[in-house]
């Protein structure tokens, strides 16, 4: 029994995992199995130890394995980190096909002409994201293909990284012996999990606020308009409660997950948190309104953080479907309340959808959107990877898409 297989795969800095789906006959997106396993490998979103980061995604893949019963093979794998950088480009070509029509290979020269521009030796375009294009004058176009016109331009964006940190993420999924299909920036791929379409459309902004980074995106008019990433995180809230308290990091991430509010005024019963002491010393109270006072401010941090970004990014005014917060940190008690109070526009958790079928309960939590929009990337784009039930081998052949790095994988 064969099917169509798409497997997702998201490095992050606390957390790796895994999720793998398909297509079925009615055109229904099915989730087959769901891996995850802690990270230690990564700082704010960059490899830090391959042979850590190699382990977490044996883990997290052999997992996913178990509960689908499908040998992986190939993954599409997400990229973040703070050596992220974005900015505007426009490219312009001469139509001279027949009767001047717009070919997709004009649209697709087009594209490599934008491409054009001085990058540092060290880095190298993942994205290029068509804003609009532009006929004879004319602008406002968004699908020129089949339109007649002799002067064809595009308004892009483009999103570029450091190279060896993709060749690293390339190291640890190779020496994982798995084939990577393509890499996507995390929060173009969040946004496919939790944004729907009309949101977009009027405008909003995507906030992932992850374990090392946060992800930033803006839309509008169904096209992604600015993106960033933030290089403080939830790592950096269980750091504040373990300086702060004394505790050791794995009770201050417990302290943060399980008792821990973003906003003070969201606590309700501040009953004390006791704790085992170190080192033989007698146990440790804490109340859930300490706690609160440590953790609201780095969180806030966070949200004015990215509430510059938007205004950087101009289209402040623009979302009127305000921001979605997802991610881990979204998790956090009063996130969404604080998020609200600080960027002055309404706020939602951004919970992964797009799925029918299959283990879709499992994924129904903030701390996969990266993941769950990893694989609806692929999906979408027709990334189909035919995958064998049991142990069989994958033929592997898929069409490449103008987004991919073609020329990072020749440089490994």
């Amino acid at each position: 029994m064969e099917n169509e297989i798409i497997v997702g795969l998201d490095i992050g800095t606390t957390k790796v995992c895994a999720v793998v789906a398909a297509v079925d006959e009615g055109g229904r997106f099915n989730v087959l199995g769901v891996g995850r396993s802690l990270s230690d490998g990564l700082t704010r979103g960059v490899v830090t130890n391959i042979d850590k980061t190699v382990r977490s995604i044996q883990s997290a893949i052999a997992e996913a394995e178990t509960r689908s019963g499908i040998k992986i093979q190939s993954v599409i794998v997400g990229i973040a980190g703070d050596h992220i950088q974005s900015f505007q480009s426009r490219g312009v070509i001469a139509i001279s096909g027949p009767e001047n029509e717009i070919s997709q290979a004009d649209v697709n020269r087009l594209i490599e002409d934008t491409k054009r521009v001085a990058l540092p030796s060290d880095r190298k375009i993942i994205h290029v994201i068509p804003q609009e294009f532009i006929i004879d004058g004319q602008d406002g176009v968004y699908d020129p293909v089949g339109m007649s016109g002799v002067r064809l331009e595009a308004n892009v964006h483009i999103i570029t990284g450091l190279v060896t940190a993709a060749q690293n993420i390339c190291k640890c999924v190779q020496r994982a012996e798995l084939h990577i299909r393509d890499m996507v920036l995390e929060p173009l791929a969040s946004s496919y999990a939790v944004l729907e379409e009309e949101e977009k459309e009027v405008g909003i902004a995507l906030l992932d606020v992850g374990g090392g980074t946060t992800d930033l995106a803006v839309f509008e008019d169904r096209t992604i308009r600015h993106t960033a990433v933030i290089p403080v995180a939830g790592n950096q809230v269980t750091n504040d409660i373990r300086k702060g308290l004394g505790v050791l990091t794995e009770q201050a991430e417990r302290l943060k997950c399980q008792h821990g509010f973003a906003y003070l005024q969201s606590v309700v019963n501040d009953e004390p948190i006791t704790l085992p002491g170190i080192g033989g010393r007698p146990p440790l109270e804490i109340d859930k309104r300490l706690l609160a006072q440590i953790i609201q401010p780095r969180m806030e941090e966070i949200f004015e953080i990215a509430a510059m970004e938007i205004k950087r990014s101009g289209y402040s005014r623009h979302l009127s479907a305000g921001v979605v917060l997802t991610g881990g940190g979204s998790l956090i008690k009063g996130a969404a309340e604080l998020a609200r109070e600080v960027l002055g526009m309404p706020v939602k958790i951004g919970i992964p959808g797009g799925f029918n079928a299959g283990l879709v309960r499992e994924i129904e939590n903030p701390i996969y959107a990266t993941c769950v929009g990893l694989v609806l990337h692929g999906l979408r784009n027709k990334e189909t990877i035919p995958v064998t039930f049991g142990n069989g081998k994958g033929d592997g052949s898929l069409k490449k898409i103008f987004t991919k790095m073609k020329s990072w994988f020749d440089e490994l």
